[in-house]
């Protein structure tokens, strides 16, 4: 059969018709259908223990696509942190790599999905974490993650303030130096302890805000607001168990991120298929 050209009223009305459904899409996922957020589970720490060992599991299984996934995570990490060091700004290096981590969730939301994916029984590939590029989905985490990397910004801009607080605005012409000072001066100690409560309640922050939210987001029409909301209340129903997992999560991260980011790429995949673990756990199927 022959293939006509359409005339360009008909093209524009076309484009027009998918402009709107991709917009009422957008719109549609970041408001959602739930009108409020679902009652949450008590989580305990055989939930931990369970989402780990699961999330273990879906790594082996899906070892050598997700390597490939999250291997841009650790290269980004490292030439952040040599760009710090190659324009001077030795205070925010460690501050960066620390602060990283707060990226997280935003990275891992491909992770979740290849994970939903195996849970209902497909054959999953790295081409499924691509699958949360569909509308509903992609844009309330794209306006989530906004909102995770103005905290993390924040977070170097209040390591700025603490170091010229503490250490004063003139920097160290060198690494050693600036270690030395900051090592073996009441200031720089001084420096360390504001820096890590500071930097505590940042995590705690995200960690409250987005435990479940991006799960839920790629899991179900829940929009934005709510999926926030569903994480808080998972907080405040067990906040010890959460600060235990916000813990085992900044201690793998810090390890991974030692050898130059490197274990990153096996630390994010683990620690990314246990979340949507956990999100299992915590909130009841909808």
């Amino acid at each position: 059969m022959a293939q006509t050209i359409g005339n360009p009223l008909s093209w524009l009305a076309g484009a027009a018709l998918g402009a709107g459904r991709e917009a009422a899409e957008a719109h549609d996922g970041l408001s959602g259908n739930e009108t409020a957020p679902p009652a949450v589970r008590a989580l305990t720490g055989n939930d931990l223990r369970a989402a780990l060992r699961k999330g273990l599991a879906d790594f082996a299984a899906l070892r050598s696509d997700v390597i490939f996934l999250v291997a841009i995570y650790p290269v980004i990490g490292l030439v952040l942190t040599l760009v710090a060091f190659q324009g001077a700004r030795l205070e925010i290096v460690f501050p960066l790599a620390g602060g990283f981590i707060l990226l997280g969730p935003v990275v891992a939301t491909g992770l979740y999905e290849m994970s939903r994916q195996r849970e209902s029984g497909a054959q999953v590939g790295w081409g499924a974490a691509f699958d949360v590029m569909r509308t509903r989905v992609i844009v309330p985490v794209i306006v989530l993650g906004a909102a995770l990397l103005a905290l993390f910004l924040a977070w170097l801009y209040a390591a700025h303030l603490i170091h010229a607080l503490t250490l004063g605005a003139d920097m160290p012409e060198t690494a050693s130096a600036f270690l030395r000072e900051v090592l073996t001066t009441g200031a720089g100690w001084a420096m360390i302890v504001l820096g890590m409560g500071v930097g505590l309640g940042f995590a705690a922050v995200v960690l409250a805000t987005s435990l479940v939210a991006f799960p839920m987001l790629v899991d179900r029409r829940a929009g934005v607001v709510t999926a926030v909301l569903t994480s808080l209340a998972v907080a405040r129903k067990s906040p010890a168990v959460v600060a235990r997992w916000g813990l085992i999560v900044g201690v793998a991260m810090f390890l991974g991120a030692l050898p130059l980011f490197l274990g990153l790429t096996l630390v994010l995949p683990v620690l990314g298929h246990a979340t949507w673990h956990l999100y299992r756990a915590a909130v009841p199927a909808g």
